[in-house]
């Protein structure tokens, strides 16, 4: 980063600037605009307080500024939660190994909330396919929209065979991880699976959701989650482009494993036969 302005050279400008008949709020809007543009803060973006000590103004004036940039699309915030630039790609999803949104949200530093907009037992017969199913098997279903610091981050969709994990309609998923309750209530943990990740472009209900911008793309998740010898988890995830990162390691022996013909799922790894005739 940049070098920051002291307090005292923030008093120094900004009483210049009020003998000028200039409001404090765009002095300060304008400087951080320009740092912004420069690709400062790249590691955090200030708070409140910390920039009212900076540029020696009150956090009224402060105020003003960041709602000015929020109303640009420079910076964004929820109540009670630090500013960050727009486009920040501050969470993580690690290649190769049985993440939790959950964990990942909360690793970055964010608060993970949920919106549940459905919890229930249902049949579904293309999931129960894919799960090595009769159509006709109840399954437990959950849909959630996930926040991070309030935002919007994705549009979670979730089956498990409710003989696994009826115990889930007691759980609150607001503030809660699945795997977590999936291992306290019901006794059983994900070993690993299989997960196909892809970028697309969101349908305007989809941006309405998520609170996307127009022109940025999201994360298309879908994942096979598997217990000891059986699939218990068919998920679809639809993630936000702009808060969204994954991120692999690599070496000169092994390199990437790659899947350019975009296969499909299969029902398990014993079996050859494709899911595109059940889509």
């Amino acid at each position: 980063m940049g070098e920051e302005p002291t307090a005292a050279a923030g008093r120094g400008a900004h009483s210049r600037a009020g003998r000028g008949g200039t409001p404090l709020w765009r002095h300060v809007r304008d400087d951080l605009k320009a740092r912004l543009e420069q690709g400062e803060f790249t590691d955090s973006f200030p708070g409140e307080n910390e920039l009212a000590a900076r540029y020696g103004v009150s956090r009224h004036t402060i105020r003003e500024a960041l709602r000015e940039l929020r109303e640009a699309g420079l910076v964004t915030a929820a109540k009670g939660r630090r500013p960050r630039p727009v486009g920040e790609a501050v969470i993580e999803q690690p290649v190769g190994a049985l993440y939790s949104l959950f964990a990942s949200v909360e690793a970055a530093g964010l608060e993970q909330r949920s919106i549940v907009r459905a919890l229930d037992i249902r049949a579904d017969a293309h999931v129960a396919v894919r799960l090595g199913l009769e159509e006709s098997t109840p399954l437990l279903y959950l849909e959630r929209i996930r926040l991070a610091d309030g935002e919007p981050l994705a549009h979670d969709k979730v089956w498990l065979p409710a003989s696994d994990a009826r115990a889930l309609l007691d759980a609150d998923f607001t503030h809660t991880a699945l795997y977590g309750e999936l291992a306290d209530r019901c006794g059983l943990r994900l070993v690993g699976g299989e997960e196909r990740i892809k970028a697309v472009v969101p349908t305007a209900a989809e941006q309405r959701l998520l609170d996307l911008p127009d022109g940025v793309a999201a994360f298309s998740i879908e994942r096979l989650g598997r217990t000891h010898g059986r699939t218990v988890e068919w998920r679809t995830t639809l993630v936000r482009g702009d808060r969204f990162s994954v991120v692999t390691r690599f070496d000169a022996r092994t390199g990437y494993r790659l899947d350019p013909a975009g296969n499909r799922f299969t029902r398990s790894r014993r079996s050859a036969r494709r899911l595109d005739a059940v889509r």
